[in-house]
């Protein structure tokens, strides 16, 4: 059964470095209404596999948010700190299949590398034909190699060169931890995912994730980025801008204003009925079509000032 054919999957999956803040609450509402507007299942995933960048009790705190503004997730939560076994398994079949290199390069040498339309360095190819002359392994990365083209739903056709405009990225890092590309294709893959709705923050990951789906032999899934909140300096919210978390206490201005955001026009007095009315009004009118086509963008004045 192609992926195409298979009953509608989601996923809303946050890294627990921070409380979630409005920019997490659009790319949770964006997924988890077009999840559920195909009839589908709408899975939640906490992405703890960086452990250094893990903040003790972010993770219980996200959860508890969620479920405060009205989330329902099917099925248990995952964890993918758990699940390290399998990431090693996916790296050893690229390895087996030679794939993956490793690279004595650190980040100081790679400095000068050009930069990716992500901001990442684009490897220049130091140790693809094995290590120089008495340099250890830094960290293992996989050939990137062959254009990867896909029809976003939200940003439209989009195209990558991996050689030049990626380069060879890390999927083993030097202290131990799978990188992220690497574990949500393997995650993605395991638990059915068939869409993922997300951050344009995210786009420039796509054609890397696509890549190893080619490469362990996974289906593709489809793809949709949302535009991202920034502030008024055009940094995206994040915890190293200080968003502002969300309030637990008062979920419905939030609520109406990610749904004003992601271009549904919910009526002026939504903001002010009960959180089980703005949901039903909002899975009554969702449309992934009314999404704004851009990158980014402000948030609305009644989230900018909470």
């Amino acid at each position: 059964m192609s992926i195409a054919s298979r009953p509608y999957v989601g996923r809303f999956a946050p890294s627990p470095t921070g409380p979630l803040h409005f920019g997490s609450l659009v790319a949770a509402v964006g997924s988890f209404l077009e999840a559920r507007a195909h009839g589908g299942r709408w899975l939640l995933r906490i992405e703890d596999v960086d452990a250094p960048r893990t903040t003790p009790g972010a993770a219980d705190g996200i959860i508890a948010t969620l479920a405060r503004f009205g989330f329902e997730w099917d099925g248990d939560i995952v964890w993918q700190s758990g699940r390290l076994d399998a990431y090693r398994q996916a790296f050893e079949q690229l390895q087996a299949a030679g794939h993956v290199f490793a690279c004595a390069c650190t980040r100081r040498e790679l400095a000068d590398s050009t930069l990716a339309r992500d901001g990442s360095r684009i490897y220049p190819g130091t140790c693809r034909n094995g290590l120089p002359p008495g340099r250890a392994p830094h960290a293992w990365r996989v050939r990137a190699e062959g254009t990867v083209a896909f029809v976003d739903r939200i940003q439209g056709p989009q195209r990558e060169d991996l050689g030049s405009e990626v380069g060879d990225f890390v999927v083993l890092r030097g202290d131990g931890q799978f990188a992220y590309q690497l574990a949500v294709v393997v995650d993605d893959a395991a638990a059915g995912v068939t869409d993922i709705v997300r951050g344009a923050d995210l786009l420039g990951s796509t054609g890397r994730q696509i890549h190893l789906q080619h490469l362990l032999g996974v289906p593709t899934p489809g793809y949709a980025h949302l535009p991202v909140v920034v502030n008024a300096a055009g940094e995206k919210l994040s915890k190293q801008t200080l968003a502002a978390p969300l309030d637990d206490h008062a979920p419905t201005p939030s609520l109406a204003a990610a749904l004003a955001f992601l271009g549904q026009e919910p009526p002026a007095d939504l903001a002010r009925a009960s959180r089980d009315e703005i949901w039903a009004w909002a899975r009554a009118h969702w449309s992934l079509a009314c999404v704004p086509r851009q990158l980014c963008a402000l948030p609305p004045a009644q989230a900018a000032a909470s």
